[in-house]
């Protein structure tokens, strides 16, 4: 009976910090499969909701016991961003009416505190600097982990689960192609980015921390599943984090092998190098002179990464079209055709074919342009202007949570769409809080544990630099690591100012 209350009583003492210790691996190593689809959105439940909920119950729990605290400044902070966020909520759902289903507009708005809640359970678990090194000891071996079965899955045919489209957030297991660019087991190849660039200042950091060689090889192994992922935003965020972090510091050496290692996989990568050469393209193209339609030329394939229809004309206009362009805008048209046939359900015979043809080509003028990529082009053209026009609708509040569709591609415009200038302003605030406390603390120390404050720092530049192309605080992976990282460094300073 002793034995048992000495256990219970044990576990009454660690339970929050055994379930950190599982969440460390969970989060970033438990593929997006869905538990319950959300109607109306290809977001879902999943097993990682489930946990997180446990999480918040237990530490409520503890906290009502008083056996935890919360930081009195950073959850007001909190608190005032949440209610930020559903007061546009409430805006949204019954004054402007912009949020269509209230369900999705409650649970975006649950999903701020769900992502951010792990910051105080992590608070809590440290309670001395052994308790700091254990837990980003577990937060490095879990991205070891992470880099591992990216390899797996560029090598050897390991499978995938993605959220890319509705279709893949089903939760289907996908066998990538060789070519294709890896996501390990995140819900796609951006998000794995935003978690290297967040990480990989860390692993430096925590070399020169401890000064074992294995730290070189887990950055090393990071750098390349980078390159693997073949994301352009991801990878200049990591070149402006990452080596900026070791010049500053006057790590010549480390520099040296970073920058020796990027380069030997950038030019070795197919993939990344002809993303960035098909970023804008000097491109002839065919306007619509009665509608405006653009036809691009173009061979399409899964390798390549198509020209999308935003373009910037040049000052010297027409010329003769080579045989290759009308071959390929010859084929644009047919295409076109035939996506009509297949809408229509008619089915028009060869001659039907090429008087369509014909006509298409009649009014098409060439242009002489640059032309963006599908993606770029995709985001100036729709999703950055819809967020624009739902903050200029409330530039205080914004549309609410879920007004402008489940992404926006650059969470800065999705944070003023949605929650306006009020709710921005206060998740920048508390970003700006982070820093300033991480910054101070690092300035006053004498031993090298300080690089991994500064290195925090340095991966937090990154994802704002990776906010501009994609929702990293909104990608649950990243949302998550990045709360339950910071929380961990902010609860290692509190502990360190109680112990002085």
């Amino acid at each position: 009976m002793k034995k048992l209350s000495k256990s219970l009583k044990w576990l009454d003492g660690n339970i929050l910090g055994i379930l950190v210790g599982i969440y460390i691996f969970f989060i970033p190593l438990y593929p997006k499969l869905p538990l319950h689809m959300i109607n109306y959105t290809y977001i879902a439940f999943r097993l990682e909701d489930v946990y997180a909920a446990l999480m918040f119950a237990v530490f409520s729990i503890q906290f009502l016991r008083k056996k935890v605290t919360l930081n009195r400044r950073y959850i007001i902070l909190f608190s005032l961003f949440w209610g930020a966020v559903f007061l546009s909520t409430l805006w949204g759902l019954y004054i402007a009416k912009n949020i269509v289903i209230s369900h999705l507009g409650y649970l975006n708005a649950l999903r701020r505190v769900e992502y951010m809640f792990v910051f105080f359970v992590a608070i809590s678990v440290i309670k001395s600097k052994k308790d700091f090194f254990r837990y980003m000891g577990l937060v490095l071996l879990a991205f070891l982990l992470v880099n591992i079965y990216g390899l797996g899955q560029k090598f050897l045919g390991w499978p995938a689960v993605q959220t890319m489209n509705p279709e893949y957030a089903k939760g289907y297991l996908l066998f990538l192609t060789p070519d294709a660019r890896i996501s390990s087991t995140f819900a796609g190849h951006y998000d794995l980015a935003g978690y290297l660039v967040l990480l990989l200042p860390i692993v430096w950091a925590f070399y020169f921390a401890r000064k074992k060689i294995y730290y070189i090889i887990l950055f090393i192994l990071g750098v390349l599943i980078l390159i693997f992922t073949a994301s352009r935003i991801s990878y200049g965020a990591y070149i402006v984090s990452t080596f900026p972090f070791l010049f500053i510091f006057r790590k010549f050496k480390p520099l040296a092998i970073a920058l020796v290692f990027t380069l030997l996989f950038t030019f070795t990568s197919n993939s990344l190098t002809s993303r960035f050469q098909r970023t804008f393209q000097v491109k002839q193209i065919f306007v619509d002179q009665k509608t405006g339609n653009v036809v691009v030329p173009q061979k399409l394939s899964a390798k390549t990464l198509p020209a999308g229809s935003f373009y910037i004309p040049l000052q010297k206009q027409g010329g003769a079209v080579s045989t290759n362009e009308e071959n390929l805008l010859q084929q644009r048209l047919l295409d076109q055709v035939h996506e009509q046939e297949k809408s229509t359900g008619q089915k028009l015979s060869s001659e039907q074919e090429q008087q369509m043809i014909a006509s298409l080509s009649a009014n098409l003028k060439p242009v002489n342009t640059v032309v963006s990529d599908i993606s770029f082009a995709t985001r100036l053209q729709v999703e950055w202007p819809r967020a624009i026009n739902a903050f200029l609708t409330n530039p205080i509040l914004g549309t609410g949570p879920s007004s402008i569709t489940e992404a926006t591609d650059n969470d800065y415009l999705r944070s003023f769409g949605e929650v306006g200038l009020l709710g921005s302003a206060l998740f920048a605030l508390i970003l700006f809080f982070l820093a300033k406390d991480m910054l101070q603390f690092a300035n006053k120390q004498k031993t090298n544990d300080k690089y991994i404050y500064y290195a925090f720092l340095f991966g937090l530049g990154g994802l704002l630099i990776n906010a501009s192309y994609i929702d990293v605080f909104e990608a649950s992976k990243i949302a998550f690591q990045f709360w339950l990282i910071a929380g961990l460094l902010i609860g290692s300073i509190l502990y360190e100012k109680r112990a002085a």
